[in-house]
Parts: structure tokens; sequence; C-alpha cells
């Protein structure tokens, strides 16, 4: 069985979005809904999700282009054509009857092995075969994914007991390989794995809150960073989702579970709730939600909701003592303290890790699943099980003892042991039997975390590490804070490049946080600023250059994989790379001029050279200087991997990798394919213009400052980035070397960090963590 096309039936938000994450994928997707009554054109509604998806931010598609790959159509014009499809994907409305009736459509004309799935959360997959065909159950299961469908990773997968292993093998592969989605088997059972334990989470920390009359804030700050949830907390996550919906999901929620089930306790809607949404204040997509924007005095405010009187107001610092740093940084003296922010957060931890642990077997007969579903749906940095071993299993069993808290019997089998070990290179979980089983290895999956489990780094510093990942390929690690390109990332790439040679092939820069790096450290080039380190400053800025140039000139391969935001001196970082095998969600971008400087540990270089040596280039350097001198001064970032191609920031030969979990081992055989025969790059030399073009450049910017568009200051940084890509004082006869350029660049990050506007930049980045906007 193979998928090369597919339909989507049902043009909403779900199926829109689903339509345009194969098309981002490079498959062709025809989109299907109903023909309104008496609508002109019979297509209109999959017609106008087209027209919205070029336009949804954040971005639904990968590239504009990948819209080619959208067919519109209708379900009584078009509904033959479903006959020639690999895989029809069903995301009409939660109604049975209506199910039922186009699944029995679909079965008449559907071709041998095609594949159809439900995108349904509510319904069980038993109802939904009920009545159909042997063949059309052989080949129907549940694929449940997480909006939005481009971004969210987690896709759940629940199978029949007819479905076929032929089909289920398939369509794992194509999702995990194609759409990059974490796929999870789940049982049939209400709210799959995720939203079950999600949903019980966010409606017990909801209720909580109220009841220990906490603010939205601290209730999000005691709820997220302390316990591995994303900032939004959990106010936060239903102002993204719509807090409309929650009705509809408890609803549903309700009816399926058992009367006995703890969820029914906690299925309960606030009156602060139902005013809220009555009022039209149902989240970001609304006029507010627990949070709101608020125009004060001309400025833009955050303001909360008063979960009591249900007035908003700017945020006030807490007064609770649990928020303390040295407190809500260790989650178990967080749990155990004695104010309402600690019985808030006991209670909220307590009762969703005894709920999840209550859940096996029921959802899934293995921990990892459920820890992986709530970690790639709800973007959770550990699972309720890896949570538990993190605070300690006898301890939580024992608090739970003390506040006379019933304890799930799966909980009491794992007393004296925790729920993962790993032994002998083998990762273990906890079964139902209080025994260790291996957790399942996937092929094509390499991760550090599972490296770290067997070996020490072999150099490392408080910025970064060295791995040994197998087959001669060695990984450098960045895990400074934010990843932040800092003197010891530097030293280490620099002795990296020295013991390669003699004992390994080759490099990979790699590692496994959210970012796969900021930019440099600007708070070192402040603090040198500040003194008047001007020398100190040149050489801090040569030592990147000359690290990266040693890296790019190595008598070895190196690879870049990065996934999410690679700015600044980390963009710098990969274009000095051989090649790039790239998480398909990154961020590539030089954004030095937000806080007032230009790229100056190559990256003017690397990119000007790109464009002049780009061979479908204009003719002339001066289409390739523009180039870079647009993409550079208007801190361009590319919104995915694809789109960094076309800003040469990745090259036309670079790898993209779909699934995040399978980018190191992708990156290691990139790397492992260009060891034979490798030779270093030959350095290039271009000619560059000189005055002219800076006039030229100049010109430009200047129109965009006299109308207001543009402040001076963005000016005077203009102008040194137009020196360095016109080449300085020179004209086209003269050749510049890379050695020339990297002069230019020093020179002129010298020039501009001496200005008082750029230090009053850099302040302000290092304080609010954004550029300062004028």
């Amino acid at each position: 069985m193979k998928i090369d096309s597919i339909a989507v039936i049902g043009a909403g938000v779900m199926g829109s979005g689903i339509a345009a994450q194969i098309a981002n994928a490079g498959k062709k997707v025809l989109l299907l809904d109903i023909v309104p009554e008496g609508a002109e054109d019979r297509s209109i509604i999959a017609q106008t999700a087209l027209k919205k998806l070029l336009n949804t931010k954040p971005a639904a598609l990968m590239h504009k282009r990948n819209a080619k790959n959208i067919t519109p159509g209708n379900l009584e014009d078009n509904f033959n054509d479903l006959a020639t499809v690999d895989w029809i994907i069903e995301v009409i409305v939660e109604r049975l009857d209506l199910k039922q009736d186009l699944y029995k459509k679909i079965d008449a004309i559907r071709k041998p092995d095609c594949i159809i799935s439900s995108n349904t959360s509510t319904l069980p997959l038993s109802d939904l075969t009920a009545g159909t065909s042997k063949d059309f159950s052989r080949h129907f299961l549940i694929t449940h994914f997480f909006n939005p469908p481009r971004y969210m990773r987690l896709l759940e997968m629940v199978v029949g007991p007819d479905t076929q292993p032929k089909v289920v093998e398939c369509l794992s592969h194509f999702c995990d390989y194609k759409l990059g989605k974490g796929v999870v088997k789940c049982h049939d059972t209400p709210g799959f794995i995720a939203n079950r334990i999600g949903t019980y989470w966010i409606q017990t920390a909801l209720l909580d809150a109220i009841r220990l009359k906490l603010t939205v804030d601290e209730a999000d700050s005691l709820a997220g960073t302390p316990m591995g949830v994303p900032k939004t907390g959990i106010f936060g996550l239903m102002d993204l989702v719509g807090i409309d919906i929650m009705p509809y999901v408890l609803e549903s929620m309700v009816h399926s579970l058992p009367k006995h089930d703890p969820f029914q306790e906690q299925a309960v809607i606030p009156d602060i709730v139902k005013k809220m949404i009555t009022d039209g204040y149902i989240g970001r997509k609304g006029k507010g939600g627990f949070y709101r924007l608020s125009t004060l005095n001309g400025k833009k405010t955050k303001e909360s909701i008063n979960l009591i009187t249900g007035e908003y107001a700017p945020h006030k610092q807490t007064t609770l003592e649990s928020l303390k740093p040295s407190v809500k940084k260790d989650l178990r003296k967080l749990v155990s303290f004695d104010d309402k922010g600690g019985q808030f957060a006991w209670s909220v931890l307590s009762k969703t890790l005894c709920y999840s642990a209550s859940l096996v077997p029921e959802i899934s007969d293995n921990i990892e699943s459920i820890d992986r579903a709530m970690k790639l749906g709800y973007n959770w940095k550990y699972g309720p099980f890896e949570l538990l071993d993190k605070v300690g299993v006898d301890w939580f069993i024992n608090k739970l003892n003390d506040n006379q808290q019933p304890i799930p019997p799966f909980l009491l089998a794992a007393r004296g042991k925790t729920f993962y070990s790993f032994e002998n290179e083998q990762a273990l979980s906890l079964n139902l039997a209080g025994e260790y089983r291996p957790v399942e290895k996937h092929e094509g999956v390499l991760t550090l975390t599972d490296i770290k489990q067997s070996q020490r780094p072999i150099k490392s510093n408080s910025s970064a590490s060295l791995w040994d990942i197998g087959d001669g390929v060695l990984c450098l690690e960045f895990h400074s804070k934010m990843n932040s390109i800092d003197p010891d990332i530097l030293a280490l790439i620099g002795s990296t490049v020295e013991v390669i040679p003699t004992n390994y092939k080759a490099l990979v820069l790699y590692n496994e946080a959210d970012n796969y790096s900021v930019g440099a450290n600007i708070g070192l080039a402040l603090f040198a600023a500040n003194t008047a380190a001007w020398p100190q400053i040149n050489q801090m800025v040569k030592s990147g250059q000359d690290t990266y140039k040693a890296m790019k000139y190595a008598p070895f391969p190196v690879v870049g994989a990065p996934s999410g935001m690679a700015l600044g001196g980390g963009c710098e970082s990969l274009l000095h790379c051989d090649a790039i095998q790239a998480h398909a969600e990154s961020y590539l971008g030089l954004v030095e001029v937000g806080v007032g400087l230009i790229p100056s540990w190559g990256g003017c270089k690397e990119l000007l050279t790109r464009w002049m040596l780009n061979p479908k280039r204009a003719k002339g350097p001066m289409p390739a200087i523009s180039k870079a001198f647009e993409l550079i001064s208007t801190a361009t970032v590319s919104s995915s991997a694809e789109e960094a191609k076309g800003h040469l920031f990745m090259r036309p030969t670079d790898g993209i990798t779909m699934n995040r979990e399978r980018l190191l081992f992708d990156a290691k055989h990139k790397a492992l394919e260009l060891v034979e025969g490798y030779l270093a790059p030959e350095e290039a030399e271009v000619s560059l213009p000189g005055s002219t073009a800076r006039i030229a450049l100049n010109l430009a910017v200047n129109n965009f400052v006299n109308t207001g568009k543009a402040t001076p200051y963005d000016s005077t940084v203009a102008d040194q980035l137009a020196m360095v890509l016109s080449g300085g004082d020179t004209d086209i006869t003269e050749l510049h070397t890379e050695d020339d350029l990297y002069a230019l660049e020093r020179q002129a990050f010298v020039t501009l960090i001496k200005n008082t506007n750029t230090l009053d930049r850099m302040q302000h980045t290092l304080e609010t963590g954004k550029p300062l906007r004028n």
C-alpha cells in the first residue's frame, strides 16, 4: 500500500488545516465540502477555506506555493473524484448519522485498499463502523489531529478490531515521515489520551483557582513552568483554544464517561465562565478571555479577569511566598508550601497525576504512550509518569497518605521503584504487573536524551557538550541560557575542530531545546561596551569569526540540524556548515539590526556570497547586494525551513525533516553521506562596487526615513551594513576575500556598538527579551 493522493471532506478550520499540512508534505489533496443552498460558486466553502489558509496566522502553509497542492471542490460535483484517492479523511460535524450516511456513499465508489479515517474525538469507532461493510471496516480507523495541524505534533490513532495491520502500518508511516506527527496508538475510549487527561487537568486548575481565590496570573505561574507546562499556563491555554468550546467538550465527556469516573466531579462550568461566553469574552478569537489587551493612556496593557468579580485589571505583583524563585523552582517544595499557592499546586498536581495513573490500562496499555501524548498534544515538558519520577514516587505516595487522598492501584504497584529505568543501554518502563519492559524503539529515531543515559560527554563546559552519536560522528550540543552563543560554546567548537580529524569522521550541530539558538550573548558585549573595552570587543568578534571559519574549512563535514529559532549568531553558525538538515519548523534569520548591530560572525559575508554565487540571480553585483541588504536590514526570519531555502539561509540541496524526533538521525546520515571523498570548500572571492552601491542603498533607506517608515538611527545602522555589503572603500576591479569581509564586519560592529542608541537597544532587549521598536 502507498499514499500518493488524499481527500479531506470538511473544509472547516480543522479540515482545511489538515489539508494544508498534507500540501506541506508535497502531496496533492482534494478539499471538499457541501454545496450551500443558492450558492453561485458551488465550491464556495472549500474555495473560501483555501483563501483563508493563505492569510492564516500562524501560517498553516509552510510556503504559499504549497496552496497549489490543494484542489477545492464540493461533495456533489466532485464526489466521484474520491474514487481515485488513496486516503480519505472525514472531518465533518460530530453527528453519527451524518458520518454513517457519508461512509455508505464513500464505500460505494472508493477504490480497493483506499484508507478511510475520521478526525472525530468524541464518537467511538465501534459506533462509526456500525452497519458498514466488512471491507470498509478493514480499511477504517480514527486519526485524531490536534489544532493547528501544522504545529501540533500529536496524532492519536484508534484502530478497530477489523482494521488490517497493513492499513495501520502504511498510515502510521505516512503520518510520521511525511506529516511529521508523533503517532500514538490509543484505545477506543472517550477523549482518547491527551484530551481525557488534558481537559481534566484544565478543569481541575480552573475550579481550584476559583475555590482558593487565586488570580489568573498566580494560577498560571504556579501550574505552568514549575510543572513543565508552557508559560501560557492554564488560562492562557484556554484563551488560545477558545473558552466557548468548553461546554461542548464537557458535555461530550459527561455523556460518554461512567458516573463513577473522577472526571464527572470536575465537569462544572463556573458562573464566571458562562458570563464570559455570553458576553463574547471567549479568548483570543473574541474580545478577550481570561486575559485581554486594553489601551490605557495610549499604551496597550495586558489585563486579566478577576475570577470572583469578573472585572479586568492590569497585572499586579503577587505577594504569594510560594511564587518566590527559591520555592517554585523546586516542585516538591512548591507543592508542600503552606499558602494558597502551594495548596493550589498540590491539588492540581496530585489530582492530575492520580487520574492519569487510574486510567492505565483503560486508555493505553503502556505509560510511555500516555507521557508522549501529553508532551506532543499539550506541550508538557514531562508526561504524568515522568513527573511522578521527577517528584519521587514514594514521596508522592506518602504525601497522598498524609492528606488521606485515595491512591490508584497502579501507583501503589510502583512503590519503591521509578516508572522508568535504564539498564544496559535499554530504556525500560513499568507495566501493570510492577515489572519493567523495554520501551519500544522506533527505527530512524535517535535522541540525545537516550544517548545521555548510556555515556558521558567527550568534552563539556557550562554552555556546550560534545557527544559520540555513533559511526564516527560527534554531536555538539548547546545548553546555555536560551542557547545563546557565548565564549564557552565557541571554545568547544574550536577544540572539536582539532579533535575530530584524529578519531572521528564528521560533526553535527544539534540540541533538543525548543530553539536551536536565539543568537549571540549580547549581555557580554553590552558589559564590555559599558566599560569602553573596545579592543576586547574587537577580539570578541574576531574570535567568533575565527571559530566559524575554522569549522567551515575543517577537513571533515559539518552538518547543522536546527529546530525552532536559529537567529543571529545561531543562524551564522549554520551558514558556515557544509550542509543543513533542518526540522520543517525551523525559523532562520539574521536579526542583529533589532539591537542596532549587524551580523559580524560572518553572517553578512556568507549571505552576500551565496547571493553573488547564486546561478539564478540577475546579472551584475547589485541584485545580490540588494537582496542581502534587504534580508539583513529588515531582520527577515523564515517562517519555515522551506522558506529559508528561498532566502538562501539554506541551500537548495539542504534537507528538511518533517518529524522532530527523526532530526538527529537524519542529520547524522547526511554527515556520513558527505564523508567519502570529502574536500573542504574553496574560499570565495567576489567583486564589489564600493561607494556607488553604498550610496544607492543609503538613498533607499533615506526615503524610508523621510516618510517616517524608518528612524534616523535605522539609517545609521543601514549605512554600516551598506558599507560591508558594498565592499567598503573599493571598486569593482578588486577581488574581496572572505577575510576582507570579516574585517569590514568587525569595523562596522565596533562603530555601531559605540553608539548610545545601540546600547539602549541592547539593554532594552536584555530586560524585555524583545528588540526596541520606535
